[in-house]
């Protein structure tokens, strides 16, 4: 199927939006959700109409071409248009590339320490200070939504919500296993040892995303463990939900209101069966082929951070880069971002019916 043939019913729809509402007669909600897909469909719609007139123009050219007078003139445009109009087919391609409706969310980002004790406790804190330090160099804002300190530093575990522009498009291929290979600040052989920790990146979920019905929830009341004072451990603050249905359960005691703990837990349990969903959808289309970059696997290992070398490595694409230190401080991490987009960018351009 040619290109303008496939774009032709996205023209018509941009046109029939642009009738709609200019009608007038719209609801407030009706109206604001032709007008979000009419501009959605705006930006292909302009390069189409753009590809469309260098066609055209080619076509009037060849004309001009058997004209012993226009020639020279018709042969330098034309040149011209045989550069242009292959950018053009590659813009309108990556336009149309299927768009993840989750993209433009906030994200919850879990990092669990994985094999190796102590020292995956303390890796699963280097990777929150790269992620930390990540979200200030994109103007995100980051706040910690519950946390279990490690017996000798870093974490067990720590959750946090990250808010701001495009915060899941850009963290979203991040999940998975991350190891890290160097010396223990305990191993006194000076032996380079590996070790491990998970991270999740889940779009945070609205209440439209995802409806949770009250009597599918079981809820229970404890007293907090841990530091906190005395009120921590005098009332039952604590709060454990279980989804009956999945059987999801999330526990939150950071906070020393119960209302506040039960809140926060509501929150990454729409999150996290807001992701099931995904999860089982992406699974679904991507049965024929699986996806280099995106699998969705948490227990692919993705990445490694090799401490002798001073090496970051990322095994889906390949990619390694001597520049550690400036990769855990969040400073270069953009680099390994910016080509796991283009890589996914390029499977699903490849995967377009053209």
């Amino acid at each position: 199927m040619s290109l303008q043939s496939k774009l032709a019913p996205v023209k018509t729809r941009h046109e029939e939006l642009a009738a709609l509402m200019s009608v007038g007669a719209l609801s407030g909600e009706d109206f604001t959700k032709l007008s979000c897909e009419y501009a959605e469909l705006s930006p292909v719609v302009e390069v189409f109409d753009d590809y469309s007139a260098a066609l055209q123009e080619k076509e009037d050219l060849q004309e001009m071409l058997a004209d012993p007078e226009m020639k020279d003139m018709a042969a330098e445009e034309m040149r011209a248009l045989d550069k242009k109009i292959p950018l053009l087919e590659d813009k309108i391609k990556r336009a149309l590339i299927p768009k993840d409706t989750a993209d433009t969310k906030n994200a919850i980002l879990e990092i669990r320490a994985g094999t190796g004790g102590d020292e995956a406790a303390l890796f699963a804190g280097d990777l929150f200070g790269m992620y930390k330090g990540y979200a200030a160099q994109q103007g995100w804002k980051m706040e910690v939504v519950s946390i279990s300190d490690g017996e000798k530093g870093g974490y067990k575990e720590i959750v946090a919500e990250i808010s701001g522009n495009n915060v899941f498009s850009r963290l979203k291929f991040e999940s998975g296993a991350h190891r890290v290979q160097r010396v223990p600040k305990t191993e006194s052989q000076g032996r380079v040892h590996t070790s491990a920790a998970t991270v999740a990146v889940l779009p945070e979920a609205e209440d439209v995303d995802i409806e949770i019905d009250e009597k599918d929830l079981r809820v229970d009341t404890y007293r907090a463990q841990g530091a906190g004072g005395q009120h921590i451990n005098k009332t039952d603050s604590a709060v454990r939900l279980t989804h009956m249905p999945t059987g999801v359960v999330v526990e939150m005691q950071d906070e020393r209101s119960q209302h506040k703990n039960r809140a926060k837990a509501m929150k990454i349990l729409r999150t996290r069966l807001y992701d099931a969903q995904r999860q089982k959808l992406d699974a679904e289309r991507s049965a024929d082929r699986k996806s280099q970059v995106g699998s969705g696997d948490r227990s692919e290992r993705i990445r490694t951070y090799n401490f002798p070398q001073g090496r970051v490595s990322d095994h889906r694409i390949n990619l390694t880069l001597y520049k550690l230190e400036e990769v855990l401080c969040g400073e270069a991490l953009d680099e390994v971002v910016e080509q796991l987009i283009a890589e996914d960018q390029a499977e699903k351009l490849a995967d377009l019916d053209f």
